[in-house]
């Protein structure tokens, strides 16, 4: 039996100009997500009332841990995945003008972006819909810790469980 010689052709484009998600970020992106960011000592109060919006939004009530995504937390803790979430959102969601904005957030394969999307604070449109957080400004660290604190509110809600 013979080998086939290795295509030529060149890879499919994707549809509609569609951003490839499974790309590596560009390399600015990149360099500020190695360095870990720090979980802040204390974090702001959530409003009763945004429970309150979420669980009425068909779309956002939708959202819940599966198994997977439950044995993850329990497993790594909710300080590591925590520490997992402030990262993302340095990243992710922080600058003026995200990479890939409304398309960052995965729709699964992590706690926090089932959280994220439940929570609306998965792009910039949906915390400046949900939150208030006019986009094309730089988030401050007080509205980070903020979405922080709505991100951990939901999976402590969701799984009440999870250990620290």
């Amino acid at each position: 039996m013979t080998a086939r010689a290795p295509s030529r052709r060149r890879p499919a484009a994707s549809p509609a100009g569609q951003a490839d998600l499974f790309a590596p970020p560009p390399p600015d992106v990149a360099r500020a997500a190695s360095t870990a960011t720090p979980l802040p000592a204390t974090l702001p109060d959530v409003a009763d009332d945004l429970w309150e919006r979420l669980s009425r939004s068909r779309f956002r009530a939708r959202f819940h841990l599966d198994a997977k995504d439950r044995a993850y937390l329990q497993r790594q803790g909710l300080r590591s995945v925590s520490e997992h979430a402030a990262d993302f959102i340095a990243t992710r969601l922080a600058p003026a003008h995200p990479h890939k904005d409304g398309r960052q957030t995965p729709w699964r394969g992590h706690p926090v972006f089932v959280a994220q999307h439940a929570t609306g604070t998965c792009c910039r449109g949906c915390i400046e819909k949900w939150h208030g957080f006019a986009k094309g400004h730089e988030l401050q660290q007080a509205q980070r810790d903020y979405i922080l604190a709505v991100i951990r509110g939901w999976l402590l809600r969701e799984d009440p469980g999870t250990h620290e």
